[in-house]
């Protein structure tokens, strides 16, 4: 990795790091896919996920569950302009979570289940798929980038 001049500003440091527009779209297809994601915890709530899960604690369980769970979300999108190799990281996580939550509710429909078959329920899921498969994609550019530098 070359060195940066210690003179640059933040922000030409970021762009430098990992470019502009590649910081910028990062950032937008994460916040659009934690909110598809807190918008999918949602509704699991209402199609009482811990029992899917078999989950002990019910909905307070379930709800103490979400503390840590958001307040990674919501820190790790803080992290993509402030310091972009970690939001990198954090990108990368939110991207799995949501191609899990597709892959793994999709098998319980298949099997039969009855959570998360409503027309809303599946379009969330579906959107969630399609941003977390762009969300990764534009992560992995960030690190080509980054290690062309």
């Amino acid at each position: 990795m070359k060195k940066l001049d210690s003179s640059k500003t933040n922000v030409e440091l970021k762009e430098k790091m990992i470019g502009p527009e590649i910081i910028t779209a990062m950032f937008w297809l994460y916040m659009v896919n934690a909110v598809l994601l807190i918008l999918h915890e949602i509704d699991s709530a209402y199609w009482k996920e811990w029992e899917l899960f078999k989950m002990r604690g019910g909905i307070t369980g379930f709800l103490i569950m979400h503390i840590p769970m958001l307040f990674a979300i919501i820190f790790g999108l803080t992290t993509i302009e402030k310091w972009p190799v970690v939001g990198i990281v954090f990108s990368f996580i939110l991207s799995a979570g949501g191609l899990f939550a597709f892959t793994i509710h999709t098998i319980f429909i298949k099997k039969g289940r009855e959570e998360f078959t409503t027309k809303i329920s599946i379009t969330i899921l579906i959107a969630t798929l399609l941003v977390s498969i762009a969300q990764v994609t534009v992560t992995i550019l960030a690190v080509i980038y980054q290690s062309n530098i």
